[in-house]
């Protein structure tokens, strides 16, 4: 079947359609990771975007249940050079076009990628639709200009209810704000206690948990369109070891006083380099966002800059010069990889340890006759 993609600029692609049928109207956005295009789809940051993928074949692994990071796909699209429709891997379980068939989503194959790939970088990412079938240009427009994008994605993608994963070490809250497994997965491997809460959930329902630590997950969209989380990490600095990943790197930003602003054409891919200023080296990350920290707006926040991308000298991590908090806006859970960077997760252990050391808690017979007395 004929599938199209139309940008918001008048260019019209054609191609073959696989996946699911319809039309959607996003956010057209580029990957150049070379795997991991099951990770890419089934990332909640993506939500609301039509992704393309640089790498001229995918589908040719296909898809297993245990690559998921999270329970379902939420973009609006998949552009590729060539889909590959019957996978060659002893691991895989169904093809790609069975994966975006089951939850609606339309695939577009036979296109150039690269060309389409050069216009974003040249002119910044695009609204565009994708739809199948023989649909006229004229239609295309009109489906297009009267579709704005989406700015609730968090909401959409963010868990409906607090749940437990629990573990013999510190009590971790997780705030999702479209957080990915891998998370979840890099924690509990390290017998974290962790405590998933939604996106709004308020510091005082956080602080009654009783936690050690909050980690701020990644997520999708403008970190202004959530400003209810912002308030919520402003409460909560000082009062628990913070670590931030991706949008939650901006929230926490915002929650200090500095700016954030939208990137050209972002960062979307799994071979990011990225400079630690302190130590000189450089790793190789995953990175999925479209937004950055404004360096100028740090100025009398009391962050520090951290780390940069060594690609176009944006902000990738900081850190608080008197609080126990700290972020970095790309993935240290990265999957399918690289891990350079899940260190950092052990990094957030010895700050809420040294937390706890530093402020050693009531004794709990104490605590229980303050609580009984009011005080």
């Amino acid at each position: 079947m004929l599938a199209k993609l139309y940008l918001e600029d008048g260019t019209l692609f054609e191609g073959t359609s696989f996946g699911g049928e319809g039309g959607q109207v996003g956010e057209v956005v580029f990957n150049t990771g070379i795997t991991g295009y099951q990770e890419v789809l089934s990332d909640p940051s993506y939500c609301g975007q039509i992704v393309t993928m640089t790498f001229p074949l995918i589908g040719n692994y296909g898809i297993t249940r245990d690559d998921f990071e999270a329970v379902r796909p939420f973009v609006h699209g998949f552009v590729v050079r060539r889909h590959e429709e019957v996978p060659s891997n002893w691991r895989a379980q169904y093809s790609l076009g069975d994966l975006l068939k089951e939850y609606g989503i339309v695939g577009i194959s036979d296109i150039d990628t690269r060309m389409l790939t050069r216009k974003l970088r040249s002119y910044g990412t695009m609204k565009g639709i994708i739809a199948t079938g023989d649909v006229r240009v004229e239609e295309l427009r009109e489906r297009l200009l009267a579709n704005d994008l989406l700015r609730d994605q968090v909401s959409r993608v963010s868990t409906k209810s607090v749940y437990n994963s629990p573990g013999k070490d510190q009590r971790i809250v997780l705030m999702d704000f479209g957080s990915k497994s891998g998370i979840l997965r890099d924690l509990t491997r390290r017998d974290c206690d962790v405590v998933v809460v939604p996106h709004d959930a308020t510091a005082e329902q956080i602080l009654r948990l009783r936690p050690d630590g909050v980690l701020l997950s990644n997520g999708p969209g403008d970190p202004k369109d959530v400003p209810h989380a912002v308030e919520t990490v402003k409460a909560l600095l000082g009062k628990l070891p913070i670590f931030g990943i991706c949008l939650g790197h901006q929230l926490f930003a915002l929650a200090c006083g500095a700016d954030t602003e939208k990137l050209k054409f972002g960062h979307r891919g799994g071979n990011h380099p990225v400079k630690d200023l302190e130590s000189g080296r450089c790793y190789i990350t995953s990175q999925n966002h479209g937004y950055t920290v404004k360096e100028a707006s740090l100025a009398g926040t009391g962050l520090v800059k951290t780390h940069i991308n060594n690609n176009d000298g944006t902000i990738e991590g900081l850190k608080h010069e008197s609080l126990p908090a700290f972020s970095v806006q790309y993935h240290p859970e990265a999957s399918p990889g690289p891990f350079d960077s899940s260190y950092l997760f052990d990094d957030f252990l010895t700050m809420v340890r040294k937390f706890q050391s530093e402020r050693p808690k009531t004794a709990r017979q104490t605590e229980l006759e303050l609580l009984a007395r009011g005080v």
